[in-house]
């Protein structure tokens, strides 16, 4: 392939097959709220915030049939019966490890969402995300739709719309009555198909080494990273600006000079919102959801 070369990595939806699963989906927990997430309405307790977050993505998948990995770094036995609960016992299995960290339980999840054989598409899930009811059937839907859509998220970051980082020329789709729009990067909760995640293995498995997870999608949409302004501003000093390009070039190289351009496309308004104090999805009153689902929580 060409240098520098913009071809997309795409393809047409794969069958199912003898599958009795349309999704994988490897979730990690952990027992510890970020700072960010600690001023919001489920405060300091974990554990309430992740049996929220957990009732709004079984609603999410609606009739989706998911097969689940439950990754759960560190956590205590009630964690282990919170998706016991919530979860069918026959498409769930529970993954434990001790404290393994961020990083490592990423790479747990590309381990295993890579080498099961019940669904051609995969998820990855973090367990701070709130959801809007069957999300998870319309992501789906855009995705084998759409030709040219190699990566799915719920989430629309606030970056998007406040950052000269992202300030660049969009695609804008229409499907089902919502709009999609492209994206630079996300966080790390992802939908896509095994092998486009295979493609990109190298590149995901960077973040385990050290990488970022806004640069690790610049390499992979290769946006910013062939921008002279980007070079322009670190000789300036603009450090929110080419800090994250530069990690690109640190960690993906390869895969900017000479892997394929993928998509990522992200929903408006958002069909999930990360948990981070200023940094929830936009068009959307998440702080309102988070309390009213607070309050079924108590009265069920």
């Amino acid at each position: 392939m060409k240098r520098g070369s913009r071809r997309e990595a795409h393809g047409s939806a794969p069958r199912l097959g003898r599958s009795r699963y349309e999704l994988a989906v490897a979730y990690r927990i952990c027992p510890n709220v970020s700072k960010p997430a600690q001023s919001l309405p489920f405060g300091t307790n974990k554990l309430v915030q992740a049996e929220i977050c957990l009732r709004t993505f079984r609603r999410a998948l609606g009739d989706v049939r998911a097969k689940i990995w439950v990754i759960l770094d560190g956590c205590p036995g009630e964690y282990y019966s919170l998706f016991q609960r919530h979860l069918a016992d026959k498409d769930l299995v529970l993954v434990p490890l001790e404290g393994a960290g961020n990083r490592a339980t990423f790479g747990k999840q590309l381990d295993i969402l890579l080498s099961q054989d019940d669904s051609d598409f995969v998820y990855l899930a973090e367990d701070d995300y709130l959801y809007e009811e069957n999300s998870f059937v319309r992501m789906l839907g855009f995705l084998r739709s759409a030709d040219q859509a190699s990566f799915v998220s719920p989430y629309d970051h606030p970056d998007c719309y406040t950052l000269d980082l992202h300030r660049e020329r969009k695609w804008i789709s229409v499907f089902e009555g919502h709009h999609w729009r492209t994206a630079s990067s996300t966080c790390l909760t992802v939908l896509t198909r095994k092998r486009t995640l295979a493609a990109y293995e190298r590149v995901f498995r960077s973040y385990t080494r050290g990488n970022g997870d806004c640069a690790l999608w610049l390499s992979v949409t290769k946006r910013r990273v062939f921008d002279p302004i980007t070079a322009l501003r670190c000789i300036a000093g603009d450090e929110r600006y080419w800090r994250e390009p530069v990690k690109a070039w640190m960690y993906c190289w390869p895969q900017i000079l000479f892997g394929l351009t993928a998509k990522l496309w992200v929903p408006i308004p958002a069909m999930a919102t990360h948990l981070c104090a200023g940094l929830l999805s936009p068009g959307r009153d998440w702080l309102a959801s988070m309390k009213r689902e607070a309050a079924e929580r108590v009265g069920a």
